[in-house]
């Protein structure tokens, strides 16, 4: 057997650091090559979640409501304890609802209230997870994303400004991110849409109405709709130290094919949201569990010649190599997400040591669910790297046509973007239940 590496459980490989102001904008003298910066083209961006305990998301959403139990059922004392009280949130703390929740809005300690559902959210690339959606236990929700998350809803998550051969450094969810990043830098999220019910798109004003313009002559109508312009940044878009960089191709052939790539990449990523078909790999290529996962596996090992991937005593195969070498940020996706998992079978923490508190509420071994999740992630990995040509052609394409560039958008009017398209849009005449139960109008 060849091993071409391993992860033994607990290390999840994660450097903490605050998150990132949003980027200069680079109009202007700055970008000489033509290329338009994310922040222009997606002005409103929201920062990381900041849970402020790690008890609250986890792997396991059965295990978040054992910890919510043992929360709510404690005394005062041991309550205070086991919350990990910060500076934004404690037992004593009252906050406005989640939108879109009905978790309570009255001090945890006074009445905590029913578990809420955990909600399905995306921990950094590709690693969906659970939330309890409670205000109370989250020092920074983000309220703003959840007031436009709604079935339509696509979310554009930057990941770190890694050079290139680090992984993507931007991906797409239908699910609500956290921001979080495997190489500790995390990034900024962005909605497609300003509103729920997928109106007002988080576009610079006058960006489609431009391209259409340029590029709509015989070109199919729905090349120029918010999902075209965000399929076509994931597809083209290019990390740079000073962020994301986007060119737009002056060719409406170049469009074409980048937006149909980027819808592509849409596929895979969103996994079957929105009606969409959930990624398969064809006949022959598809991962099959070959010896059942162990309750409590340790180590992960990846055999090239077989195309193996050995979990504890249980093996997967076949894993093209593709799928094992993919990294984001530098960091081996599949490394973290078995790394993060066989440290909740074991009762540890993300990190390998002994957890404390809350933390240590709840292992159950290896469920069942989290073998589907590894087979499916296998496939979105190896999917995703099956774009890798078509990604070098575009860019090639890209290097040697013209583009839109800068000179363009500010003729046009688009840019510099106006300020309000930079903060979250008023939701007028929606309510939402304020601190200790009181009303407000957003």
């Amino acid at each position: 057997m060849t091993a071409h590496g391993t992860a033994t459980a607990g290390g999840d490989g994660n450097v903490r650091s605050s998150p990132p102001g949003t980027p200069a904008p680079l109009d202007g003298p700055g970008s000489p090559d033509g290329l338009l910066s994310l922040d222009e083209l997606m002005p409103w961006s929201v920062r990381p979640l900041r849970t402020g305990r790690a008890w609250v998301s986890g792997p396991d959403p059965v295990v978040l409501r054992a910890r919510w139990e043992r929360l709510a059922a404690a005394d005062a004392a041991e309550q205070e304890r086991l919350f990990a009280p910060t500076r934004s949130r404690t037992p004593h703390t009252s906050v406005g609802a989640l939108p879109g929740r009905s978790a309570g809005t009255g001090r945890f300690a006074r009445d905590p209230g029913p578990c809420p559902d955990p909600v399905r959210i995306l921990h950094g690339p590709y690693d969906e997870q659970w939330l309890l959606p409670d205000h109370r236990l989250i020092d920074a929700a983000r309220p703003e994303l959840w007031r436009v998350a709604d079935g339509q809803q696509l979310f554009a998550v930057e990941h770190s400004s890694a050079p290139e051969d680090a992984g993507p450094a931007l991906s797409v969810t239908a699910l609500l991110p956290d921001g979080h990043s495997p190489a500790g830098r995390p990034g900024r999220i962005r909605p497609l849409h300003r509103r729920p019910g997928s109106t007002e798109p988080n576009l610079a004003p006058g960006l489609l109405d431009l391209l259409r313009g340029r590029l709509g002559g015989g070109t199919a109508p729905d090349a120029f709709t918010p999902e075209a312009v965000l399929a076509w940044i994931l597809a083209a878009a290019r990390p740079t130290p000073a962020g994301l960089r986007v060119p737009l191709p002056a060719d409406a052939e170049v469009w074409s094919s980048g937006v149909a790539l980027g819808r592509e990449l849409l596929r895979i990523q969103s996994r079957g949201a929105r009606g969409g078909e959930r990624p398969r790999l064809p006949g022959g290529r598809r991962p099959y569990v070959r010896a059942a996962l162990p309750a409590r596996p340790s180590e992960l090992v990846y055999d090239a010649e077989d195309e193996a991937l050995i979990v504890g005593d249980g093996r997967i195969s076949p894993v093209p190599a593709a799928a094992w070498e993919f990294t984001v940020g530098g960091v081996r996706v599949l490394e973290l997400w078995f790394a993060r998992r066989a440290a909740a079978a074991a009762g540890r923490g993300p990190d390998g040591a002994a957890p404390e508190g809350l933390d240590a509420v709840g292992a159950r071994g290896w469920p069942r669910e989290w073998t589907s999740e590894l087979l499916e992630l296998i496939t979105v990995l190896a999917l995703l790297d099956g774009t890798a040509g078509p990604r070098k052609e575009l860019r090639a394409a890209l290097e040697a046509g013209p583009l839109i560039g800068p000179a363009e958008l500010r003729a046009a009017g688009v840019l510099p973007v106006p300020s309000s398209a930079r903060r979250p849009a008023s939701v007028l005449g929606h309510q939402e239940e304020g601190p200790e139960g009181q009303f407000a109008l957003l």
